[in-house]
């Protein structure tokens, strides 16, 4: 059985001090995706994923440099392959009948609903979109039957309920075809004119 790459998710509250953790976690361990960055409302996050191994010694020293000023983390040994490959920018094209929309309002919760939504029902995720363009926020599209969508929206929403997060969520049964064109395009305002 192969294992399923790894992801780590790291939000700070100072920009200084989430740059100096994310050089620390770089300097770590080899990476095969490092993304740093801030977030509104004014967030600095960093997103690492690869092997287990290099990740779980990253997102450590992660947690130690950064301690102070982390606000939330999540740490996937096992992420779902979709899940990793919509973080890293993958996109697919809408399929199924039924389309679920999974609103959080922190990126490591997105990422933990995310994972939870796709492993317990046969869905499909359009989409992963962290922070920028959302007020800090991240959304999840995904695609299925609609009792499939049902469930993997009623996972990913319990698990990504927490004391500092809040989650929305709606699914559309019956996609219409003009709205399913245009979240292939994109699910950005100016992307998807």
């Amino acid at each position: 059985m192969t294992q399923q790459p790894a992801i780590g998710v790291l939000e700070f509250d100072s920009v200084a001090i989430g740059t100096h953790a994310a050089d620390a976690m770089a300097k770590k361990a080899h990476l095969e995706t490092f993304r740093v960055g801030t977030v509104h409302p004014g967030k600095y996050v960093v997103l690492i994923g690869g092997r287990v191994g290099d990740v779980e010694e990253a997102h450590v020293e992660g947690l130690r440099v950064g301690a102070e000023s982390l606000t939330d983390e999540v740490l996937l040994p096992d992420a779902h392959p979709q899940v990793y490959d919509a973080v890293n920018g993958t996109r697919q094209t809408p399929q199924g009948d039924a389309l679920g929309i999974l609103e959080v309002s922190g990126l490591a919760a997105t990422i933990i609903a995310a994972d939870k939504a796709v492993k317990t029902a046969a869905v499909t995720i359009v989409e992963i979109r962290l922070g920028d363009g959302l007020g800090g926020r991240g959304v999840t599209h995904l695609t299925g039957t609609f009792h499939d969508v049902q469930a993997a929206m009623q996972a990913g929403v319990e698990v990504s309920d927490r004391p500092s997060v809040t989650a929305r969520h709606t699914i559309i049964p019956a996609l219409d075809d003009a709205l399913r064109r245009c979240i292939d395009r994109s699910t950005e305002f100016a992307e998807g004119a």
